[in-house]
């Protein structure tokens, strides 16, 4: 099949500086740590188009902002999926339906929707790591007729780190041709499914890299123990594709924290192919 090629410059078009303020529309608590928010304007209707993929800076006003990706969107709110592990992070779980936050971006380029069409869709990720990948396969399921087979391979420590548990469970299973492997890394009495560590259980699942590519997204050992699992798989990096949008602070290529050599993450990522990234000085994470 063609290569699949990502597109980089696209990011720098957009250099948005003053935040928007924006209203929460709704807030689900997935985890313990973790909520999604969807957030529209004042005026009700959807801050801004974009890409799944793409992210934006949200703060929590005045304590701060960080960036998250846009992990859903509708014809009126976009979606960020919040993991508490900070100040502003915990200032933003704080916050209720109707409160005020800022909002700047989108930023950064997206995935290679393009590229994809035609393939069977390999997704691996683990806790937190599915919000950016939810933005693509939902992408995908409204786009059913352009992608062939759809796989994702997700884990969490238990059952009750799995974001989006009813989705993935309920919904996305229901779908043309879409096919949900859940695992966890401790067994449990609320639990009868497959207890493994995530490349373990992606090894034993066997995927063919013929007409496949796999999108991969999860912190630094499951980023490290998949991607090999992966290449032993016999996928070429140029089909393996990832999201970097946690390396990412400013969002517009001023305060070098994304530096890694020639590329600024926010301006040229936060998506890459693995290909790309060993052309590219120090670890991805």
């Amino acid at each position: 099949m063609p290569k699949i090629t990502i597109e980089h410059d696209c990011a720098r078009a957009t250099e948005q500086l003053v935040p928007l303020l924006c209203r929460i529309k709704d807030i689900s608590t997935e985890t313990s740590d973790v909520k999604a928010f969807r957030v529209q304007t004042l005026e009700g209707t959807r801050p801004f188009d974009c890409s799944p993929g793409q992210t934006a800076m949200l703060a929590a006003i005045p304590y701060g902002e960080c960036m998250f990706c846009v992990s859903a969107q509708g014809e009126d709110y976009l979606e960020f999926t919040v993991k508490r592990v900070g100040t502003v992070t915990e200032q933003l779980h704080a916050l209720s339906i109707g409160d005020t936050v800022g909002l700047r971006g989108p930023y950064g380029n997206w995935f290679p929707l393009e590229g994809l069409k035609g393939r069977d869709v390999l997704f691996v990720g683990g806790g937190i790591g599915l919000a950016p990948l939810r933005s693509l396969l939902t992408w995908m399921f409204a786009h059913r007729d352009d992608f062939g087979r759809i796989d994702l391979v997700y884990s969490g420590s238990t059952r009750d780190d799995l974001i989006f548990l009813d989705d993935i469970q309920h919904v996305w299973p229901e779908l043309p041709d879409v096919h949900i492997h859940l695992s966890i890394y401790r067994e449990s009495e609320d639990w009868n499914g497959e207890v493994s560590y995530t490349a373990p259980y992606l090894e034993q699942l066997a995927f063919s890299p013929q007409g496949r590519a796999a999108v991969l997204c999860g912190g630094p050992s499951l980023f490290r123990t998949c991607l090999a699992s992966l290449l032993k798989l016999g996928f070429e990096p140029d089909d393996i594709i990832t999201t970097l949008e946690m390396k990412m602070k400013c969002g517009i290529g001023k305060c070098g924290r994304c530096n890694m050599g020639s590329r600024y993450i926010c301006l040229d990522g936060p998506v890459f192919s693995i290909a790309e990234l060993e052309d590219l000085p120090g670890a991805v994470h």
